[in-house]
């Protein structure tokens, strides 16, 4: 069972990626009823800190000041969820789990919490195989949604689990169906991606599926990850003209958006066009992006730069960016295909 969540947070470059962290953080705070003044100075700054780091990918000076936080102020659910969201980006999904139920069980109604706590149950599941993770982790989301009706992002993630989950431990299109309806009566643009989604992997209709996708962009997106997803869809119909129609929308809503590099690099090597540029994109988004589960993953980007060495002749080059994306993320199969059948070409 493999099961990967969508992207809660949209990457705008540091100063608007820590704007959108803060006002994640907000919400949290709003849905439990605090604010940051009924902080105590010293442990409140060290909380701003930390979101700081993480918002660099810097996920061990991030725990040490939230552990600071904690020994301050045991009962800060907010330290205790960030803890978690910290733990879940470097796969530590155990630690991530504990902290995310400390977190809930200090702000229980709080939806933002118990998503992210059945994000961190979903993870372990798809790693460990474990249908006693992957129950719980469909409980926690129909708790979030449950909490707050309006969290379109946790029945995304409700719909999404009910898509790839097998049914043995709740998958079903009929309830992904619901919560696809749910998502239109609040916002109808999100409607349509959530549609759209249910229409590829439930039905098996890409047609139906591209006509959701083409109805979101026409309202005009606000969020960039909405392009992006739309934008994948047409990478994996292999639509490469719209693919990059849709990053050139997608540019003039924010055209620093890291996330442009590697997309705009990945349709370039697929085309076998300007793979100079399709080389300095990669490049550059992995040496000036955190490796986090909101983003495209640094293994996918060595992997792309692979497939571009090969495209270019250079096995040996590509051997090594391939080895660097499994070394990354062990369960690539493509990554692990690829640098096969170039090792036994080498003997």
């Amino acid at each position: 069972m493999r099961l990967s969540f969508r992207k809660p947070l949209v990457a705008l470059g540091t100063t608007l990626l820590l704007a959108t962290i803060s006002s994640l953080v907000d919400r949290a705070r709003a849905v439990a009823g605090v604010t940051r003044d009924s902080a105590g100075a010293d442990w409140s700054a060290l909380l701003e800190a930390a979101e700081h780091q993480f918002g660099r990918g810097n996920y061990a000076s991030a725990i040490a000041a939230l552990r600071s936080v904690i020994s301050q102020n045991p009962l800060s659910a907010e330290a205790f969820y960030w803890l978690g969201r910290c733990y879940f980006e470097i796969h530590d999904y155990d630690n991530a789990i504990s902290h995310g139920e400390k977190s809930v069980s200090l702000e229980p109604n709080n939806s933002v919490f118990k998503q992210w706590l059945g994000r961190s149950y979903g993870a372990k599941a798809d790693r460990d195989k474990s249908f006693f993770a992957a129950r719980k982790a469909k409980k926690q989301f129909e708790e979030a949604v449950g909490a707050d009706p309006s969290n379109v992002d946790a029945r995304r993630d409700l719909e999404q689990f009910c898509l790839e989950a097998p049914w043995i431990v709740g998958g079903s299109n009929d309830e992904a169906h619901a919560q696809a309806v749910a998502i239109a009566k609040i916002d109808p643009e999100q409607g349509f991606m959530a549609s759209g989604m249910f229409d590829e992997q439930a039905l098996n209709r890409p047609d139906l599926a591209e006509n959701d996708y083409r109805q979101a962009l026409s309202a005009k997106p606000r969020q960039m990850d909405d392009y992006f997803d739309v934008a994948a869809f047409f990478e994996r119909r292999n639509k490469l003209a719209d693919m990059m129609a849709t990053l050139d929308t997608a540019a003039r809503i924010n055209a620093n958006d890291p996330r442009l590099m590697i997309f705009r690099a990945e349709a370039m090597v697929m085309s076998g066009s300007d793979l100079r540029d399709a080389e300095e994109y990669l490049k550059s988004y992995l040496a000036s992006t955190p490796n986090r589960s909101d983003w495209p993953p640094h293994a996918a980007a060595r992997e792309w730069l692979g497939r571009l060495y090969e495209a270019q002749g250079k096995r040996a080059e590509a051997a090594e960016q391939y080895r660097a994306s499994l070394e990354l993320d062990p369960r690539r199969k493509t990554a692990r295909e690829r640098l096969d059948s170039l090792e036994k070409f080498a003997r």
